[in-house]
């Protein structure tokens, strides 16, 4: 992943240098586990522990070879000297990636974790803020009936923590190892060694495997990071819809000395937005990638590895760049209650039409009378006609049935949002044991 979008600590993970102080890792624990049954001898274990890979040195061998984990055995050898002919005793290469592969990645799930974590917290904060605050909720791209934006951003809380239940689910589906030896039957290499090498680095066994960990686990991390990435680009989806010029309900932040157009000096664009979207498809393009690795040859090929070297970095560098970036976002968002209200508004009062339904309904009205009366109304209000309100006054049927009074408490959003903190009370924001509050900001 370029440097523009990788942020340090995750970077770190996923460097060469991490990569091969696992590999390196896992062949001093498996030394180690050998050590403890007698085979590796005091002196040769001591000059193990103590073993290192130059990364250039490794470089020089590699173009020799063309074969990346005999260069890091040659490197690291050179390190050892005579002790070097009890690394990497009854292991294949896939033992030594496979398990470090594991570890890297289960480290940057943690981290992945954290930033979920912050995410959901500042949304769960803006959530109660504006849980009281009106406005229009949109279906279609259309108004439909009054919500509070609040609601919007709790209805995100709460898929953020089932994003957070998957995760969790799919770092403990990744965290494994390996070490059976190149088929998987552990003709080399006991069972009991594999699982007291993988217990020291913080790893599963992988219960049966041929000479890779089976890559359904590798596709189910995938996914759930794109999956993430969905959610994550379903929020900024919103953020850029309100955003727009003619809705201008919220806006990024846009701090001062910010430029949001090499050319019009007066646009503030919702560019993190629109950034964030555009990282959520490469997201779905690795999992996509990671399903195709699933099926391999036999015991193993190696069409996944060069896929792998790309995506599970990529992956997981993107969406920790899109965690931190959104959270930012929600967190300095500038919300526009006013607009909200003006928004809802706009319509003069057709955004009550079920509300007048089925006030009709309870009156004693047919519904599909009421119905055809109150969309004939409402369409005519579309059309240029008379304000919805106007005419449901000056309809004999409707003033017939419903008092002034009456005819006016429809159209106030208080009485369609007094559930709203039942609602926060199920996702967890608030206790559930809190009395709705009765004055809705916007509300009149």
């Amino acid at each position: 992943m370029i440097g523009r979008y990788t942020r340090a600590e995750m970077g770190q993970i996923w460097s060469d240098e991490r990569r091969i102080a696992a590999w390196l890792a896992v062949e001093v624990a498996v030394c180690a586990a050998w050590h403890r049954r007698g085979r590796i001898p005091d002196w040769a274990m001591a000059a193990i522990r103590d073993a290192r890979c130059d990364l250039a040195r490794m470089a020089e061998i590699e173009r020799e070879t063309d074969h990346d984990v005999i260069a890091f055995l040659r490197a690291t050898g050179e390190s050892v000297g005579d002790a070097a002919r009890f690394v990497h005793l009854g292991l294949t290469s896939s033992d030594v990636v496979d398990t470090a592969l594991g570890m890297q990645a289960a480290d940057a799930g943690r981290l992945l974790d954290a930033g979920l974590a912050r995410l959901t917290g500042v949304v769960g904060a803006r959530a109660l803020e504006h849980r009281q605050t009106v406005t229009i909720g949109r279906t279609h791209g259309v108004h439909a009936e009054p919500t509070t934006f609040g609601l919007k951003l709790a209805v995100w809380y709460d898929e953020l923590g089932r994003q957070r239940r998957r995760l969790d689910l799919a770092r403990e589906e990744i965290a494994v190892g390996k070490i059976s030896g190149a088929v998987g039957t552990h003709a080399h290499v006991p069972p009991e060694l594999e699982d007291e090498v993988c217990a020291e680095l913080g790893l599963a066994p992988e219960p049966a495997s041929t000479q890779v960990v089976q890559r359904d686990r590798h596709a189910f991390f995938l996914a759930v990071l794109a999956g993430i990435g969905g959610t994550l680009d379903k929020m900024a989806t919103e953020i850029r819809h309100l955003q727009r010029t003619e809705v201008r309900e919220a806006e990024e932040p846009f701090a001062a000395g910010n430029q949001g157009s090499s050319a019009m000096p007066h646009k503030r664009n919702p560019h993190a937005s629109e950034r964030i979207s555009g990282l959520a498809r490469l997201l779905r393009g690795y999992a996509a990638t990671a399903a195709e690795n699933v099926a391999l040859w036999h015991e193993r090929d190696i069409s996944h590895s060069s896929t792998e070297r790309v995506v599970f970095p990529d992956a997981c560098l993107v969406l920790d760049f899109a965690l931190a970036d959104l959270a930012d976002l929600i967190e300095g968002l500038v919300v526009y209650p006013e607009r909200m209200r003006a928004n809802l508004d706009l319509t003069g009062g057709l955004v009550y039409s079920q509300r007048v339904l089925l006030a009709l309904v309870d009156a004693g009205m047919d519904r599909q009378t009421a119905y055809k009366l109150v969309q004939g109304l409402a369409l005519a209000a579309w059309d240029g006609g008379p304000p919805f309100r106007e005419a449901l006054r000056a309809d004999p049927v409707v003033s017939g049935l419903l008092s002034p009074g009456a005819m006016a408490d429809l159209f106030d959003p208080a009485d369609q949002l007094r559930h709203v903190d039942a609602v926060f009370a199920r996702v967890g924001l608030i206790g559930a044991g809190v009395v709705a509050e009765r004055e809705v900001v916007g509300a009149q």
